[in-house]
């Protein structure tokens, strides 16, 4: 099918044509934004027949109102009046969307059937314009460039821009980039992220006021922005350097000429041997950074100080840090006496203590006195598999910052969010359900591969269908029930979220870690026993148990509108009586890095490959992302057992993949990151001796072959999820005689 036709035209502010181009464009993944702006006189939130798609914001505007009065009658009641009112309501929608899916949006807003109602559709995506057009176009400043003679090339002179820009701040600049410019500037706020770079730099953007920037480009037009800055730091700026750089080829040919005249005829003929020589045998390139080896990477691992002490019968470790006068708190508690039935209301519990507000404050004043006496509250569950242990290890995590100053008003929030959150706003509740729901729905589209592995994880240990209780499939599952069920059963969910609160809440399953220097963590000693006293010492009686919850082990497959699939299998090498070896951190990495990527990524056209090892579960895992092939890749997945048998790998290859996986064991850390990372050790039972045998077990990696017959696990007993269109479902369970046992669509 042909592609559609792009036309772009560009015209001067004359109206004369300057280019036209034709481009084909096939059908894009980039994201286009429509802002739909609705009006009506009824009330639209009543007419919303259906719930939001995805990536969709609502915005309300405050409605417009507009009075009459008109005389009751001329003759008879002179001075009677009648009043009339015109209302009308304003809502925006905001939706980021794929332009090849404008046509399911434009079908969603067509079932809404809001009669009388009208709407005004903005789209808003990038374009890609001839850049010396433009260029030519900006540049333009009344004058001919300037040529010179016998050179064909054109020279503009400083002058010449000095007086384009010029025309700027006489002009101001184009409205319509003007608030294109705003407008982008706003959209990518929310969404900054630093990455590596440092995150108090990466915020610097986001914090000019945009609300007071717009009111500015609104009262003053076009130079609101251009007129002092141009005239500051361009024009009047008398540190502005100019900078010409030409090519002389008169004064390159006489120097030229010079130095051959003063050569002899011996030095011409040594001069044309060199050259010959060099261009035979080229002399080796001398390597400029010295290469890295196993001999020297560090023997011992790295620690991270840690003393284990008790106050008031609740363990505390503290880790003695450098942090520039900050404290680093994280506070556990056990969620093993919690019911399972209640598992999956746990991450709504965690939002709700945070956003649903206290008795004498509302989400917003709660927010608004963390966020000013803190350095930030995030409260989640956490879940692993115990080392050495089919035990699962399940925590409800508070982890919180302040400056030395605020200790104490940093509990005091603390215990004012576990123990004063109010869950009787049902409203917002359901609020909190529908954006959970959207955000996995999402996140099936973008990255089935997390929900593959973690119901993967689900079938093979008992952590992982905790886990995926509260954050993969079945949790999605859980959302779409919990959302028809808000109204009716309201009072039931409330106290259940009460029933969670007095189940984790004990100094019996309590656990708090501390990051910080010395004089802090004993100034801080004080308010976690303060802290401590408002904690039960026992905890409600449970007679359930999640301990050996399991998934069913078949393959499944979870059908979506998408054209690539998510395709992970994985078993459990410590069934078959694998024993953890640290030689299986490099030969994990190496899989992914080769046979993967060669066979998933470059030949098979995935997005990625992976092979991921959790050396607590014993979970060994193969998973493809944004994946053409569904058979393809189980049969690639099959093939790695081969693979190592065959491999004759050489020492350079071998000694970059230990590096390589020294590097992710040693990465860099900061102080918070240090702590946490001991705290998670700690409640999971990894011992410093044991890293450090691991240690020494990846540095003496050797021979990859006596892994392959662990991986032979993953081909005879592995167990299969695919998220996955319905075509590439049908068509492997007509290949393979009903591979997948197929779960109905999840959007």
């Amino acid at each position: 099918m042909a592609s559609p036709l792009t036309k772009l035209l560009l015209k001067s502010t004359t109206g004369n044509l300057i280019f036209r181009r034709e481009l084909r464009r096939a059908k894009s993944d980039s994201t286009t934004k429509m802002q739909i702006m609705i009006r009506s006189f009824e009330s639209i939130d009543k007419n919303l027949h259906w719930q939001l798609p995805p990536d969709t914001r609502k915005i309300g505007l405050p409605s417009t109102r507009s009075l009459f009065t008109v005389l009751k009658s001329p003759h008879v009641h002179k001075k009677a009046r009648e009043q009339f009112q015109m209302k009308i309501n304003k809502e925006m929608l905001v939706m980021e969307t794929k332009r090849h899916e404008l046509q399911k949006k434009f079908f969603w807003l067509k079932r809404q059937r809001i009669f009388g109602a009208q709407f005004e559709i903005l789209f808003s995506f990038k374009t890609r314009l001839d850049k010396q057009k433009l260029q030519s176009v900006l540049l333009e400043s009344g004058s001919k460039p300037r040529v010179k003679e016998g050179s064909g090339s054109e020279k503009v002179e400083e002058r010449d821009v000095l007086k384009a820009i010029s025309s700027l701040l006489r002009d101001g600049l184009c409205s319509e980039g003007l608030d294109c410019s705003v407008n982008e500037i706003e959209a990518s706020v929310d969404g900054i992220s630093g990455g590596l770079f440092p995150h108090g730099v990466a915020m610097m953007i986001p914090s000019i006021a945009m609300p007071v920037l717009k009111a500015r480009v609104d009262s003053e037009g076009s130079k609101a922005s251009s007129d002092q800055l141009i005239e500051k730091f361009i024009l009047n700026n008398p540190q502005r350097p100019a900078v010409e750089f030409q090519s002389n080829e008169s004064v390159e040919k006489y120097n030229f000429e010079k130095l051959r005249v003063s050569m002899t005829e011996n030095d011409l003929t040594e001069l044309a041997r060199v050259t010959r020589d060099l261009q035979l045998n080229p002399p080796k390139v001398q390597k400029a950074v010295p290469n890295l080896s196993v001999q020297n990477i560090k023997k011992k691992h790295m620690e991270t100080p840690t003393e284990v002490g008790d106050i008031n019968g609740v363990k505390v470790l503290q880790h003695e840090l450098f942090t520039n006068d900050v404290l680093y708190a994280d506070l556990a508690f056990d969620m093993t006496s919690l019911k399972p039935e209640l598992l999956s209301l746990v991450p709504l519990f965690c939002q709700s203590l945070l956003e649903m507000g206290t008795k004498d404050l509302n989400f917003v004043q709660l927010n608004q006195l963390i966020k000013e006496k803190t350095g930030g509250i995030s409260i989640y569950p956490y879940t692993s598999s115990k080392q050495g242990s089919k035990d699962p290890v399940s925590y409800i995590m508070v982890r919180c910052k302040a400056m030395s100053a605020s200790t104490e008003d940093l509990f005091n929030l603390i215990t004012c969010v576990l123990k004063e959150a109010e869950f009787t706003n049902q409203k917002r509740f359901k609020r909190f359900v529908s954006q959970s729901k959207a955000r996995l729905e999402n996140q099936l589209r973008g990255g089935g591969h997390l929900l593959a592995a973690a119901r993967l994880n689900a079938k093979l240990n008992h952590a992982g269908w905790i886990a995926e209780q509260m954050s993969g499939i079945s949790y999605l599952e859980f959302l779409k029930d919990m959302e028809k069920k808000i109204e009716e059963q309201w009072s039931e969910i409330s106290v259940s979220l009460e029933e969670i609160r007095g189940a984790l809440l004990s100094k019996k399953g309590c656990l708090v870690n501390l990051t910080s220097d010395g004089k802090n963590l004993k100034n801080a000693e004080k308010f976690v026993r303060n802290f401590f006293d408002f904690l039960p010492t026992t905890t409600p009686l449970t007679t359930s148990s999640t301990s050996n919850a399991l998934l069913s082990s078949e393959n499944e497959a979870f059908t979506i509108p998408t054209q690539v699939n998510y395709v992970g299998k994985a078993a459990n090498i410590y069934e078959t009586g694998y024993q953890l070896k640290g030689s299986a951190y490099v030969i994990s990495k190496y899989i992914s890095n080769t046979w993967l990527w060669d066979n998933i990524r470059v030949n098979g056209g995935a997005f990625g490959g992976f092979c991921d090892f959790n050396t607590r579960s014993g979970v060994l895992s193969f998973l493809s992302y944004r994946d053409p092939n569904l058979l393809k890749t189980l049969n690639v997945y099959d093939g790695t057992s081969d693979f190592l048998r065959q491999l004759e790998i050489n020492d350079d290859a071998l000694k970059k993949a230990i590096i390589g996986t020294i590097g992710d064991l040693d990465s860099y850390q900061l102080p918070d990151a240090k702590g946490y990372t001991s705290l998670l050790r700690y409640v999971s039972g990894v011992s410093e001796e044991e890293r450090q045998a691991r240690r020494e077990e990846v540095l003496s990696t050797s021979d990859f072959k006596e892994f392959a017959d662990v991986v032979d696990a993953i081909k005879d007993k592995g167990v299969v999820v695919a998220v996955a269109s319905e075509h590439d479902v049908e068509a492997a369970n007509k290949e393979c005689s009903n591979l997948f046992q197929v779960k109905t669509s999840l959007l």
